[in-house]
C-alpha cells in the first residue's frame, strides 16, 4: 500500500464546506476520512446526468430538518428516483399543516403520553400535529381519486397526487410535492406501515373495490432498471428503503457507484449494518464499483456532504 501523509486539518482561514471535506480526508481522521470520500463519490453521483440515481432512505430524518435537504435534491433534478418508507409520507404531510418542536432524550415519556405528545428520539411531536392532520388531508384525497373513477394506485402514483394536492404554497419543503413538480417517482414498497397506510385501510373499508398497485411499482422499478446505463445509489439508513434498492440493481449486475450512511453495526449479520462491501457477494454492487460506508448521523453528515457535494460540482 502506498504510503501517504497524514496532513494537519486548518481551518483558521474560514474554508468552504469543499475545502473543508478535502482537508478532512488529508488529515487522515477515522470518520472524517470516509466522509471525505463520500463526498467524491456523491458529487460524481449527482452530477452524472447519464446515470440513473436512487435516492433511499427511512422515515425518522423526515420529521428533523433534513427533510429540507431530500427536498432540494429532488426539486433540483440530482435525483431520479426515490425509495423509502410510509412514515415519509405521514411526516411530510403532517409537518405541511402542523410543526414539529425541539425535545430532549432523557423527557419523562409516561408524562409525555399523559400530555398527548410522542417523543422522537429528541423531538416531540404533539398527537394533534400528526395523526389528525393525515386523516383531514388524505380522506378528502381519496375519495376525490374515487370519484374520478381511481380503483386502484401504485405508491408512486399516490405520493404525486399527495404532492399536487398539497399545493405550490402548503407544499413548500416538501417532498411529496418536489418529486410530483419534477415528476420523480417515490417507492414505498411498505405502505401500510404507518398513518398513511392505515388511511387507506380505512377508506377500504367503505370502498373494497380500492387497491394499491404494488406490481405497478414494482414493474416502473423493473423499467427504471434495466433501461438505465449506468446506475448509482445514495442510501441513508438501512430497513426496507435499502434494500429494494440494492435488490433491483441485482438484475443489472450491481450499481455502479453507491454512498451508504448508517449508524447501525456490522457484526450483528444486519441488513442496516452491511457495508456496501458485502453487497458485492450478493451481486448487489458491481465487483468495480466505487463505493464506500460512511458512519455516522445522517442529520449532521448528509447536510454537510451535499452541500459540499454541490459546491464541487458548481466549481
Amino acid at each position: 500500500m502506498a504510503r501517504r501523509k497524514v496532513e494537519d486539518v486548518r481551518v483558521d482561514d474560514g474554508p468552504g464546506l469543499d475545502e473543508l471535506v478535502r482537508r478532512l480526508e488529508a488529515g487522515g481522521g477515522f470518520t472524517a476520512k470516509g466522509v471525505g470520500e463520500g463526498v467524491g463519490i456523491l458529487a460524481r453521483i449527482l452530477g452524472d446526468k447519464g446515470m440513473t440515481r436512487f435516492l433511499s432512505f427511512p422515515a425518522d430524518i423526515v420529521a428533523t430538518g433534513t427533510r429540507g435537504v431530500l427536498a432540494e435534491l429532488i426539486r433540483d433534478g440530482h435525483v431520479d428516483a426515490v425509495i423509502t418508507t410510509c412514515g415519509t409520507l405521514d411526516h411530510d404531510i403532517a409537518r405541511a399543516f402542523r410543526p414539529y418542536y425541539h425535545g430532549a432524550w432523557n423527557l419523562d415519556d409516561a408524562q409525555l403520553h399523559a400530555q398527548g405528545l410522542y417523543r422522537l428520539g429528541n423531538l416531540v411531536i404533539p398527537e394533534g400535529n400528526y395523526g389528525p392532520p393525515v386523516e383531514r388531508f388524505l380522506q378528502p384525497l381519496l375519495r376525490k381519486l374515487w370519484a374520478k373513477g381511481t380503483r386502484a394506485l401504485a405508491t408512486r402514483d399516490l405520493v404525486w397526487a399527495i404532492g399536487e394536492a398539497l399545493g405550490p404554497k402548503r407544499g413548500e419543503g416538501s417532498i411529496a410535492r418536489a418529486a410530483f413538480e419534477r415528476k420523480v417517482p417515490v417507492f414505498v414498497p411498505g405502505i401500510t406501515d404507518g398513518a398513511v397506510g392505515s388511511q387507506l385501510w380505512l377508506f377500504w373499508q367503505d370502498h373494497r373495490t380500492f387497491s394499491v398497485d404494488l406490481m405497478a411499482d414494482e414493474q416502473a422499478l423493473s423499467d427504471l432498471v434495466f433501461g438505465a446505463k449506468r446506475s448509482g445509489a445514495v442510501m441513508l439508513g438501512g430497513g426496507i428503503s435499502k434494500h429494494h434498492t440494492i435488490w433491483w440493481n441485482q438484475f443489472r449486475d450491481g450499481l455502479d457507484a453507491a454512498l451508504y450512511i448508517t449508524t447501525a453495526v456490522e457484526w450483528d449479520g444486519s441488513l442496516s449494518g452491511a457495508r456496501t462491501r458485502e453487497a458485492i457477494s450478493w451481486g448487489k454492487l458491481k465487483p468495480k464499483a466505487e463505493h464506500t460506508t460512511v458512519e455516522g448521523d445522517v442529520t449532521v453528515l448528509f447536510p454537510l456532504m451535499v452541500g459540499a457535494a454541490l459546491e464541487r460540482l458548481r466549481g
